[in-house]
């Protein structure tokens, strides 16, 4: 009996310690859940302060218009000048748009571009905008013409080569000799073989609307392209084209109304074919003497008479090398088309009202230079 209860006894104690082991680790085990537990939900706990934390931050952000702001309101402020370029798309706008600061995102600006039917039509150039414009506003501003920024370039006619290059160099901003040597690049401005390399006469008088990031070389193309649109147009020959440009240039300077311009070019004409009559082939225009002693106006002295140039037509007959200015279209057709008369003289006898008067007869002609004579003496600050 007793070594019976002794193993029990035994094994009884033996169950116990087994017991409390298998207590001890679950004890540990439900400590280390418990431990795992705790640092699960600090962690927890600081990533949502962190995320709190940041979307606070964005979020004071995107309603304060800082950061990554969806769109502005209003039409901005401030100015800027944007360069939308050939072909643009609503996506080019938009991107182009958000670089430069003018919206705050794309997005708004490409839904306001695609709801709206103009859109399309929005020309491609350099715009005056705001920043931190509404994409509705910036888009109502491309379609707003007036905001295109662009430099008005006015070539009036008969003004020389010179002289466009001057208002080229104060308008646009190029230098004297940019200009320069793009007058004398033919081929890159457009220059017809006819004008055997001189632009003169072959910049169209008329206003022009330019980029300021225009080149030099595409102002003086578009010059030259409206020039020989304008002969294409009138159906004179090409063969034609320079001494027609050049008789029209005269008739530019000589003729002070437009209705005269006919009659002028009658009177080129006549003196030319008169080879062997009383001119001799000479157009004697004081016009083409001053040209060649780089006047623009006025009245010859004896000096620039007696100086011997290639455009001194009191000296030398027939055309001038080249034209004396740029002819407007109406000088062009006189040139092509004169008037019928037998004219060899004609003198403008008021220069307020531009009366001019025509014949064929010098003594004519004497007659009314002593008109012009007199009245320059009732005048003597006219020509100032």
């Amino acid at each position: 009996m007793s070594d019976v209860f002794d193993d029990f006894g035994e094994n009884s104690r033996s169950r116990a310690r087994t017991s409390s082991r298998r207590n001890r680790r679950a004890s540990e085990r439900a400590r280390l859940r418990r431990r795992r537990q705790l640092t699960t939900a600090v962690i927890t706990f600081f990533l949502v302060v962190i995320l709190t934390a940041a979307a606070v931050v964005l979020g004071g952000k995107l309603f304060s218009g800082g950061g990554s702001v969806s769109d502005y309101e209003g039409t901005g402020t401030g100015s800027i000048q944007v360069v939308i370029p050939e072909n643009a798309t609503g996506t080019d706008m938009a991107r182009i748009l958000t670089e430069s600061g003018v919206i705050a995102s794309e997005k708004p600006f490409i839904d306001a571009f695609r709801k709206d039917e103009r859109a399309t039509g929005i020309q491609p150039g350099a715009y005056e905008l705001h920043q931190k414009m509404s994409a509705n506003a910036a888009l109502l501003a491309l379609l707003d013409p007036s905001n295109i920024a662009t430099i008005k370039v006015t070539i009036p006619e008969a003004w020389t080569k010179d002289q466009v290059t001057a208002r080229l160099v104060n308008l646009m901003g190029y230098s004297e000799d940019e200009v320069r040597a793009a007058m004398q690049n033919g081929d890159a401005i457009g220059l017809p073989a006819q004008a055997e390399g001189n632009i003169e006469g072959w910049m169209a008088p008329a206003t022009y609307s330019f980029d300021p990031d225009t080149s030099v070389q595409d102002a003086l193309s578009q010059m030259v392209a409206k020039q020989v649109r304008t002969l294409e147009s009138q159906k004179i020959p090409a063969d034609q084209w320079k001494d027609v440009l050049t008789k029209a240039s005269i008739i530019e300077r000589e003729a002070i109304s437009a209705a005269d311009y006919p009659k002028v070019a009658r009177v080129i004409e006549n003196r030319l074919a008169d080879k062997t009559g009383e001119v001799l082939g000479k157009l004697q225009m004081d016009s083409t003497v001053l040209y060649g002693v780089g006047k623009t106006g006025g009245i010859p002295t004896a000096s620039d008479l007696a100086n011997d140039n290639p455009y001194n037509t009191y000296i030398h007959a027939g055309l001038t090398p080249t034209p004396i200015g740029q002819p407007r279209p109406e000088a062009i057709a006189a040139a092509y088309q004169p008037a019928e008369g037998d004219w060899l003289y004609f003198t403008t006898v008021n220069l307020e009202t531009g009366e001019t008067k025509f014949t064929a007869n010098y003594e004519d002609q004497q007659r009314f230079k002593a008109e012009l004579d007199a009245w320059i003496a009732a005048h003597p600050d006219y020509l100032k």
